[in-house]
């Protein structure tokens, strides 16, 4: 039998045993040789994280069930379009469902000029995209990310090079755990 043909809803043959794929609506086979066959969800629950800063702007990916944040490239400040053009290019490619980005709000909840900076570029990628924009209040996420390379005795180079991507992680994981933490309730 072919699998790489066969049609969704019908049962596939998996080594001598008949599978009824009809309850498994939400997810879809991949064949790969050896007969061995791998689920994985039919759409991609991936959601995009970004900590935007004024030189840096750290991205991090959640997995396709959106479980775990990854950290993925913390990309060095360009021209607005250019880093617009990067991230959404991203989107596209993780197929991402979500853009989450962490806007740094005062400790007293006021927005500051790097609040409103990150507002106004959220806005535009809004306009460049059908992906849903999403505000994250992410208050300390750089502290706690440069807690935790401290504690990892990086060196103040590299602490440099990775704490945005890691604060990307901290923000969309956070988000994450909200969603799922909502869904559960």
């Amino acid at each position: 039998m072919d699998f790489l043909h066969t049609p969704f809803r019908q049962a596939i043959p998996v080594r001598g045993v008949e599978l009824d794929t009809n309850l498994l609506t939400d997810y879809r086979y991949h064949h790969y040789p050896g007969n061995r066959i791998v689920w994985r969800p039919a759409r991609s629950l991936r959601i995009v994280g970004l900590d935007i800063g004024s030189k840096r702007i750290g991205i991090a990916v959640s997995d396709e069930l959106g479980i775990t944040a990854q950290g993925l490239k913390t990309l060095d400040c360009s021209t607005l379009e250019k880093d617009l053009a990067y991230i959404l290019a991203l989107v596209r490619d993780y197929q991402a469902q979500e853009i989450v980005v962490g806007v740094p709000y005062n400790m007293d909840g006021s927005e500051g000029t790097q609040a409103k900076k990150v507002r106004d570029l959220m806005e535009r990628m809004a306009e460049l995209t059908e992906v849903p924009v999403r505000p994250w209040d992410e208050r300390l996420s750089t502290v706690a990310a440069e807690r935790t390379l401290l504690e990892a005795n990086m060196s103040r180079a590299r602490r440099r090079k990775v704490v945005d991507k890691l604060a990307a992680v901290i923000i969309l994981q956070n988000y994450l755990d909200m969603k799922r933490f909502n869904s559960e309730s």
